[in-house]
């Protein structure tokens, strides 16, 4: 299993070659850590999360739903993506 420090590092890394204008779904980070199989990957989703929402408190990367901001990083639902912070 990942720590957080490289769950970190792999989602800034992805954001980061995206650019400010395209979103990385939050499965590719699990993907470059676990692997490519379900099984290695699946169970990195809520740490991932966990690490999307206190970046998104710091600043460093932004949750979207629907294209837009969350409103709240500690209580949002459904299908997310993850963005460098747009001005």
């Amino acid at each position: 299993m990942a720590d957080e420090a490289a769950i970190e590092e792999t989602m800034l890394r992805l954001v980061t070659e995206r650019g400010t204008d395209k979103t990385c779904c939050p499965s590719e980070v699990a993907r470059a850590l676990g692997g490519p199989h379900p099984d290695g990957w699946g169970p990195l989703m809520q740490p991932v999360r966990r690490v999307a929402v206190r970046l998104t408190k710091e600043g460093r990367v932004q949750i979207l739903r629907k294209g837009k901001p969350v409103a709240d990083p500690d209580d949002f639902r459904g299908i997310y993506r993850l963005s460098l912070p747009r001005t």
